[in-house]
């Protein structure tokens, strides 16, 4: 039978470059084989000993790969509501008390966290922002969502108008993507509130992308209620 399609020249020189094993017995044996059959019983292509040293780990590093795949498949941490979100963030910004920080999750079409970064870390008053470098960071994770958070050091559960305008700002960039905004989480002392879930989070595309730093401070004698979300987002 005829190799399969699905078996590509690159399959072939991959496992050329990493054995040593030259192509052409390669794809002499998958003719009629199934190639992984190499890997699995490498006498079949009769291999040299430096050959088989090769073979044998790779193997190793793929038995390794399927082990530490499967262990954080998992340890994944996966959103499946505003409270798990909550939870997350108030555990790693509850103690931060003398800066603002400012988080991102980004997130796979699960909602399961591919990479976590620490975008701005200020004074207790102010934290600037870079959309630029968010923007950088989510395309380079290939994420689906992203999920925002930062910290009160005053202890403030509200989310401010800044806060809005900022979480604004993050929507017009990701929006023309269809990478969404799932959330920001508002951490004060060891206690979170959810935008969404106030209903205060910004979910259209209001301007076009601006991605000029934003400083976001921590004026949290301005605060917002969460009567008209019409009123609140009105920049």
């Amino acid at each position: 039978m005829a190799t399969k399609a699905k078996y590509s020249d690159s399959f072939f020189q991959s496992l050329n470059k990493l054995t040593g094993i030259p192509m052409s017995k390669l794809k002499s044996y998958a003719k009629d084989n199934n190639p992984f059959n190499i890997l699995e019983h490498p006498g079949v292509v009769e291999p040299n000993d430096r050959q088989l040293e090769k073979l044998n780990k790779l193997n190793e590093f793929i038995a390794s790969y399927n082990v530490l795949k499967l262990d954080q498949e998992n340890e994944k941490i996966t959103f499946k509501s505003p409270n798990d979100s909550g939870k997350y963030f108030a555990s790693l910004l509850g103690g931060v008390k003398d800066k603002e920080r400012f988080l991102v999750a980004f997130l796979d079409n699960s909602n399961s966290i591919i990479e976590l970064r620490t975008v701005s870390q200020g004074t207790t008053n102010m934290a600037v922002v870079y959309p630029r470098d968010i923007l950088k960071m989510a395309l380079a994770n290939d994420c689906s969502s992203i999920m925002l958070s930062h910290n009160h050091p005053g202890g403030s559960l509200k989310a401010s108008s800044e806060d809005i305008a900022l979480t604004q700002r993050i929507v017009d960039i990701f929006r023309p993507l269809d990478i969404k905004v799932l959330d920001h989480i508002i951490v004060g002392g060891y206690s979170f509130s959810s935008m969404a879930e106030n209903g205060v989070l910004p979910n259209d595309r209001m301007d076009v992308a601006n991605y000029e730093p934003i400083k976001l401070s921590a004026a949290e004698e301005e605060q917002v209620e969460y009567n008209s979300v019409d009123e609140e987002i009105e920049l």
